[in-house]
Order: C-alpha cells, then structure tokens, then sequence
C-alpha cells in the first residue's frame, strides 16, 4: 500500500520545528514512515495519527504519513524499511522488535521510534533506557512483575493448574519473556512449556499437540499470534484449552482473558514521540517510557464455554467483561 490516510484531515498545525522547517524548504512536507507489523486499519495505528491530528501533524496537510504493513511476516521488514528509506521519511515509526531491528540496521541517521517493544536494551536497540543514544527511542512494553501478574490471574482463574504452555514464535524477545515466565512459576509452583509456531500452518498441528498435555495456554502478543488470534481462540476452544494472552484484542476475539499494556496508549505516545523529533528534539535525549495504562478483559462467553466460573471479584476489577 504505497499511501494510506487513515483518518480525514481536521484542524491545523500552529508551529513547525526545525525538521518540519528543513522539509518545507526542500519543497515537501515532512514525511513519516509508518511500517505496521500486522495489518492495515488496526485500532493502534489509528490511535497514533489521532494523537498526531491532535498536536497540530496532518495528514495530507501538515505531514506526509507513508505506511506499509508487514502482515505478521518478519521477513518482510528489512524490504519494506528500504523503501520508507527511500522516500526520504524524516522520521520512521514501528513496533516489534525485528521490525525495529531491521529499521535500525538500515539506517542511522533517520530518527526511529519504535511504539512497543519487549526489550529494547537486551535486544541492544538502546544503550539505556533513560539514555537511548544513536537514532532510536521509544516505548517498551516491560513491567515489573508482568509475568507473575499473569500467570496469578490464570491461577485465579483456573485454581487447580499447574502447566502452562506458552505459545510463542520467531521472535527475538521471545527468550526473555519466557525466562520471565519461568522464573514467575517458580515461585508459584507452575511449569511453563515453550511451543513454537512459524507460519500460520503450524497453528493447528501445535494447538492438537497441546492436548491434555497443558492446563491453559499463553499466547505472546507478536505479529503472527495478533494477525491469527481468531483461528489460535478457536483451536484453543475446541481443544477445551483456556487461552490467555497480553493484548485486550485477543480477549475480544473469544479468547478467555488478557492483561497488559494498553497498545493504543503506547501508540498514541509514539505520536509524541514523532512531535518532538519533527520540532527539533534528537532522539538519543528522549528516554524510552514504559506502560502506564494497563488492561484486564475477561470473556466471560467463553469462560462458560470452557465450563469456568470467573471469581466475581475478578469481574468487579476487570477494565472490561466481554458477555
């Protein structure tokens, strides 16, 4: 997709700072590149050109938004950065971190804000958090204690588990996370098992291998789970495996439950992010942030469904209760 709007123009910009300033001189608007890791039209690309409507950066008017989708296929990344490159994007914006990965070995100098990443200093697209260095910065999606949280609310949840499968796939944060997992269950006398899938044909072999051999499943919030959350709920339901994940989204598509970040929030950020690096500011001094806003949804259509009774107290503390 060579441009997308994705919302109508409204308002105008009141100020341009100096990379505004240098493109309007080169006879263009300033342009952002927006490389998506799933696809087009979703609620978090839309919460970041909101943001940016907001703060005065319009689509068409004030700015030049270029996006392209990778579709949940990581390999796409470093061929679809090359072309926002090529367009000469004063600013270029992801999230996941081999898409950022990929953004960063192409290029730098072009400033890159990553709207949602793991761990963005293990996975060395940062010095540090609060000193980024080089071109890159952005928002991580890391949280003390997040895994523990998780695995105490699928304990609530389910009172008598004891295994959970964790559902990851080709990422480079996936290490991470799962020893964040791992080092969790420990302390709560769980075991957690890693099960891998790569492309969408894997789904339904590893959700029948799972089988009576786990109490629930854990999904990672990554390009190819997001992309196929509808097919991994009803798999997971058919094969009677309640499935828990990170994004509210999975929740909404018939999945059991999920808590983490809100994506929408980071993404709005992200359009900050892109305001003050458009007015002048390097992004080697803007810190990575963390989550602020976090989300607990329970599906309780499909906890009836799996024959589960969600404590009420967990209902009452839930952001939202899908019936």
């Amino acid at each position: 997709m060579r441009r997308r709007e994705f919302l109508h123009a409204l308002g105008a910009a009141t100020f341009v700072g100096p990379s505004a300033v240098r493109a309007q001189q080169a006879g263009r608007l300033p342009t952002i590149g927006f490389l998506g890791a799933n696809t087009a039209s979703s609620p978090q690309a839309e919460a970041f050109v909101q943001r940016l409507r907001e703060l005065g950066w319009i689509d068409g008017r004030t700015v030049a938004i270029e996006s392209r989708w990778a579709e949940g296929r990581f390999e796409r990344a470093p061929a679809l950065v090359a072309e926002l490159i090529q367009l000469k994007v004063d600013v270029l914006v992801t999230h996941s971190t081999p898409n950022v990965v990929a953004a960063k070995q192409a290029s730098s100098v072009i400033p890159i804000v990553f709207a949602a990443v793991g761990d963005p200093v293990g996975t060395g697209l940062v010095e540090s958090l609060s000193r980024p260095g080089g071109n890159v910065t952005g928002l991580s999606i890391q949280a003390n204690d997040l895994a523990g949280k998780r695995l105490q609310l699928i304990r609530e949840v389910i009172p008598n588990v004891r295994r959970v499968a964790f559902l990851a796939g080709n990422s480079v944060s996936t290490a991470a996370e799962v020893a964040e997992f791992q080092a969790a269950a420990r302390t709560l006398g769980l075991e957690i098992t890693r099960t891998d899938i790569f492309q969408p044909d894997d789904i339904a072999p590893v959700m029948e291998s799972l089988k009576g051999r786990t109490d629930a499943i854990y999904v990672q919030t990554i390009p190819i789970t997001y992309t196929n959350r509808v097919r991994i709920n009803t798999l997971a339901l058919g094969a009677r495996l309640p499935a828990f994940a990170g994004s509210r989204e999975f929740a909404e598509a018939s999945g059991l439950m999920s808590y983490g970040p809100n994506f929408s929030d980071l993404f709005r950020r992200a359009g900050e992010f892109v305001d003050k690096i458009l007015r002048g500011a390097k992004p080697a001094d803007l810190p990575v942030e963390q989550p602020t806003k976090f989300d607990l949804v329970v599906n309780l259509a499909t906890a009836k469904a799996h024959g589960i009774e969600v404590p009420q107290k967990l209902l009452f503390t839930a952001d939202e209760v899908i019936e």
